[in-house]
């Protein structure tokens, strides 16, 4: 029995870390996107999810025919991997055109929060004060890197604004909540979700935007998304949530909006300021406190 228990654990943490690979992922996410400034956003959605789309299938291609068949699940499933991908970027798209870009986005950054929050709707999982002080630590920290260490100033003119944030933080977090509920699903139809969601997005380009031909280095940007932030990112954070330590997950995301500011300082895009700093700290002491146990555990073993 110990034995078992032991491998569970070994199998738990493991799963964190590729859950966490994400983040780094997410990292380069400002990067790339500055890159391909000058595409309108759902264009830019539906191009580099058929990027990740088709490395979907470069996968499931290597490991033969067969492995299609991760793609042959019931309709709840498709529609949680759906609604979480395309919902997510649906109301961040609308949260910004309708309020000021701070603003939206510290309130859809609440998503890490509502995680280890609802962390405790799923069974066998505890929630403890260690994991709601860390991830409030993260949230803090990040607040400082989105305002600069400036005030926010709500106004009821971008209401539309702000309730849509408020929705894409609610998507993210209840999509990698209810992931769990799914352990049994392979990782390998992330790649299916990701040709619907292409086909969605192009769907609203065609609808609300002009199509912008992209030029020189926006199609490095659109590839280096496609298979990074918005590509590989969704296959190791979905294995992460179905099979890690969803409180540590949730509180290690706080990472990806400094590591993102510190790969722009690093690129001259960005500045080096006691924000950051203070926000480094933040984030990293937060993310330690909310992986107390785990990280308890695996030294005890």
């Amino acid at each position: 029995m110990t034995s078992i228990a032991s491998d569970s654990g070994v199998h738990r943490v493991r799963a964190t870390l590729i859950g966490g690979i994400a983040v780094l992922l997410w990292a380069l996410l400002a990067l790339f996107t500055t890159g391909a400034a000058g595409i309108p956003p759902f264009q830019l959605l539906a191009m580099t999810f058929a990027v990740a789309f088709v490395l979907g299938l470069a996968v499931l291609a290597a490991r033969g025919r067969r492995a299609f068949a991760a793609w042959r699940q019931r309709p709840a499933v498709w529609a949680l991997g759906v609604g979480g991908l395309f919902g997510y970027h649906f109301f961040y798209f609308v949260a910004l055109g309708n309020a000021p870009a701070v603003d939206a986005s510290l309130i859809a950054y609440l998503w890490p929060l509502l995680i280890v929050v609802f962390s405790a709707l799923l069974p066998g999982e505890r929630l403890r004060w260690f994991h709601l002080a860390g991830a409030a630590m993260g949230l803090f920290g990040a607040g400082l890197l989105v305002t600069k260490g400036g005030s926010l100033s709500f106004d009821a003119r971008y209401s539309l604004g702000y309730l849509a944030a408020a929705a894409c933080a609610l998507t993210w977090s209840s999509y990698s909540v209810a992931n769990r509920r799914f352990g049994a699903v392979p990782t390998e139809v992330v790649g299916g979700f990701c040709g619907a969601v292409a086909l969605l997005a192009f769907l609203c380009h065609l609808a609300v935007e002009t199509t912008v031909t992209p030029q020189g280095l926006q199609w490095l940007a659109v590839l280096g998304l496609g298979l990074g932030p918005v590509g590989a990112a969704f296959f190791v954070w979905d294995y992460g949530t179905k099979h890690g330590n969803i409180q540590v997950l949730g509180a290690l995301a706080y990472a990806a909006p400094l590591l993102s500011t510190l790969v722009l300082i690093a690129f001259g895009q960005a500045e080096a300021t006691w924000q950051v700093g203070l926000a480094c700290l933040l984030i990293v002491a937060g993310a330690m406190l909310a992986s107390k146990e785990m990280l308890r555990r695996r030294r005890a073993r």
